[in-house]
């Protein structure tokens, strides 16, 4: 921003206004009374976490480690990250705090920012929120599903539209380096018409070709040898088990050979739900089972499996309604005292009405018109030494010779 100019918020981030604010706190009430009875819990981790966090639990050849990370270094030298996804987080905090040795699995769910060096775009920030669940300590294929199924029913109550499931599986981390084996020399064959990036990784992770969007690369790997085509008997057992539960509970699916998804850690299990109308960018959220995670960031192995949902992209496919905002009651003052009002408001709020009160000095009429604006279903009129109630869908007006009369009219204007 030039020296003087306009004051705007940093590229790739954005306000919550009260009308988005509301909405969201709608979903935030969904997701919590969905996530509760099924026994996940609520979670927070930091928003800062030592960089190594994850390096070793993302994958250090991933595009969220080598690209898109915000790392810092604080007073000590010691480096930090704004975290970029909220998994490697909670298995450091599942570690940390011994949820080992609680009954197994462990259920949470967390809500909060998070933060990623992108090119913005519609639905796409540097600063984001999510809302996502993990299920730690069990491989169970009925975890796999019933997590997806979570999702599914969030989206289903925010009136999501246009939602479809993709279902794969990765196979476990010894089946995925054979078949990496196997792919890499396939695209090493046709390795001309691959983009600079997919070449580049070729020997890190050949898997990430699959998430590639140049036509070349696309082109190639329509005709590789797929991973689902490799799975050994265990995995292939696990993964028609969790097809299997998803069928009973009449969850419609497509199968997709090439969803690899973007982090390192995922096996077996992946899924990711899309909408049809977000366009090209069509993710809405999406996770998979991460048996190997812990392990991968010291602890021993415990299994886990886990989604993410970007709420400003679940917001922008759905119909999320929000509650009628405007106030039971208006205070408006028709010369009384500030504080006979004021006293009002609270035996108001005390007794479990919204109420708002006037505040701009505005004249009696300017008053009224103001409680119209807001929505507001009823007026108590604070005069000097009266006070009336009205009903602002009637019309209808009546003095009351005390406060307790006039929350008793109240409540039949409201009934």
């Amino acid at each position: 921003m030039a020296a003087g100019g306009k004051l705007q918020a940093p590229r790739g981030t954005f306000d919550v206004l009260p009308e988005d604010g509301r909405r969201r706190s709608q979903l935030r009430a969904l997701s919590e009374e969905l996530f509760e009875p099924a026994g996940y819990g609520p979670v927070d981790t930091p928003i800062f976490e030592a960089t190594e966090l994850f390096a070793r639990g993302v994958g250090e050849t991933t595009d969220i480690v080598q690209k898109e990370m915000f790392t810092f270094e604080d007073q000590g030298g010691r480096s930090l990250t704004l975290r970029p996804e909220g998994t490697a987080g909670v298995c450091r905090a599942y570690m940390e705090h011994g949820m080992h040795k609680q009954p197994q699995p462990v259920k949470l769910w967390y809500w909060g920012p998070f933060f990623r060096h992108e090119a913005p775009q519609a639905g796409r920030y540097r600063q984001f929120n999510q809302v996502g669940v993990e299920a730690i300590g069990s491989d169970d294929p009925s975890l796999d599903a019933e997590v997806i199924l979570l999702l599914s029913e969030l989206l289903t109550r925010a009136g999501a539209q246009g939602v479809r499931l993709r279902l794969g599986s990765l196979g476990t981390p010894e089946t995925r380096r054979e078949y990496s084996d196997e792919l890499r020399d396939y695209l090493r064959s046709r390795e001309a018409e691959l983009s600079d990036e997919v070449r580049a990784r070729l020997d890190a992770n050949p898997l990430r070709a699959f998430d590639s969007d140049h036509p070349g690369t696309i082109a190639v790997v329509k005709d590789a040898p797929k991973l689902l085509d490799r799975l050994n008997e265990e995995d292939a057992a696990h993964f028609a088990e969790v097809r299997a539960l998803l069928d009973e509970a009449g969850r419609d699916y497509e199968i997709d050979a090439a969803l690899v998804r973007g982090l390192d850690y995922y096996t077996r299990t992946v899924f990711e739900f899309t909408s049809d109308a977000l366009g090209a960018q069509s993710g809405v959220g999406g996770g998979g089972r991460y048996d190997g995670l812990i392990s991968q960031l010291g602890g021993p192995h415990i299994p886990g499996v886990g989604w993410a949902a970007g709420i400003e992209r679940i917001l922008m496919v759905s119909d999320v309604e929000v509650p009628g905002v405007g106030p039971d009651v208006y205070v408006v003052r028709d010369g009384g005292g500030a504080v006979t009002e004021f006293k009002a408001l609270g035996a108001l709020r005390e007794a479990g009405f919204t109420a708002q009160m006037e505040q701009a000095g505005r004249s009696v009429k300017g008053q009224f018109k103001q409680a119209d604006r807001l929505g507001a279903k009823s007026v108590l009129v604070v005069g000097a030494d009266t006070l009336s109630v009205r009903d602002m869908n009637t019309g209808d007006q009546r003095e009351v010779p005390d406060i307790a009369e006039a929350l008793a009219a109240l409540k039949e204007v409201l009934a």
